[in-house]
């Protein structure tokens, strides 16, 4: 039974952002569709991160930014579900939380948006790009030393206007919020994966509940994606034995083809004068082959530098 007291009810917590209330709409929907008489509900909860809105992500610090209060509301059982961006959700959950499902994942990858309709690779010299990821700042820079970056906050439509109105030449965001949001005619081109790998879990929403919450699991089984759960456990299984926090530009992306979970692995410097890369491609069943994985590219991240990077990216380690 919900913790609402009725058994046919279900109340999703999600945050207030276009893009966050969209994402959930889905979800409900989805589940309309399996469950046509389940009553369900939307609460909207506003987050440390949307307060602090203003100011960039790695200025910031600290985890759960974005979903701390969320938990908070399922724990005292004011909601039932909360559903996240998984980008968003730290690798350690509550003892009593649990993500209980995965829905299939959007597309991974990250969009490039232009001023003037020009491609990245069209962009001029010294040409400033509206992002405030230490990702894909790197990444940037690995392609273009010479780019400069405006920092962007704010929802989707506020970051393409700042670029319409001339604050920076293009912005990079993601390809899943644009679509969700109905903005996937803004995209000027779509960034390939070995120019802009993406953060773990990027484009996926995982729907956490209570641990005990049996009535939760059997309500989101229709709509939960076995090779989603894998690729995207696998990416934070990584993201978590590296122990980078936020600073450090970490990028992960696995996938199921075939059978096989195909994972690749980015630790890159902010300014991209280092980097650690490592891959693997093997058959994939179940969840010790993840781990098996997992830990697989963190010992060839390691063994490559990746320690080091994270070191230097460290608040006060110079």
């Amino acid at each position: 039974m919900s913790k609402s007291g009725h058994s046919d009810t279900l109340v999703v917590g999600t945050r207030g952002s276009k893009l966050a209330v969209a994402q959930t709409q889905w979800v409900i929907d989805r589940l309309a569709e399996a469950h046509p008489h389940l009553r369900i509900h939307q609460q909207i909860i506003t987050t440390t991160g949307d307060r602090l809105s203003g100011r960039p992500l790695p200025e910031i610090g600290g985890k759960g930014l974005f979903t701390e209060e969320l938990e908070q509301a399922l724990l005292d059982g004011s909601i039932d579900l909360a559903v996240h961006s998984a980008k968003d959700l730290p690798t350690k959950l509550h003892d009593d939380l649990a993500i209980i499902a995965w829905p299939s994942r959007e597309d991974p990858r990250d969009a490039y948006i232009s001023a003037d309709g020009r491609p990245f690779s069209d962009l001029p010299e010294g040409g400033a790009v509206g992002t405030t990821s230490l990702r894909r700042q790197a990444q940037l820079l690995r392609q273009r030393g010479d780019l400069s970056f405006v920092a962007l906050r704010g929802n989707v439509d506020t970051r393409i206007h700042k670029v319409r109105c001339g604050d920076c030449a293009g912005a990079v965001l993601a390809v899943a919020g644009l679509k969700r949001v109905g903005l996937k005619h803004e995209i000027t081109e779509i960034l390939d994966l070995s120019l802009m790998l993406p953060a773990p879990g990027q484009g996926a929403l995982a729907l956490e509940g209570r641990s005990d919450d049996h009535r939760l699991a059997e309500l989101l089984a229709p709509i939960h994606d076995t090779p989603t759960a894998m690729a995207v456990s696998c990416e934070r299984q990584i993201l978590a034995a590296l122990d980078a926090g936020c600073r450090a530009p970490v990028a992960v992306y696995a996938q199921i083809v075939d059978g096989q979970l195909e994972c690749e692995a980015l630790v890159i410097d902010p300014k991209a004068r280092q980097e650690a890369r490592a891959s693997a491609a093997r058959p994939c069943s179940d969840i010790a082959d993840i781990a098996e994985i997992a830990s697989s590219i963190v010992a060839d991240l390691i063994a490559t530098g990746a320690e080091d990077i994270i070191r230097t990216c460290r608040p006060n380690t110079g």
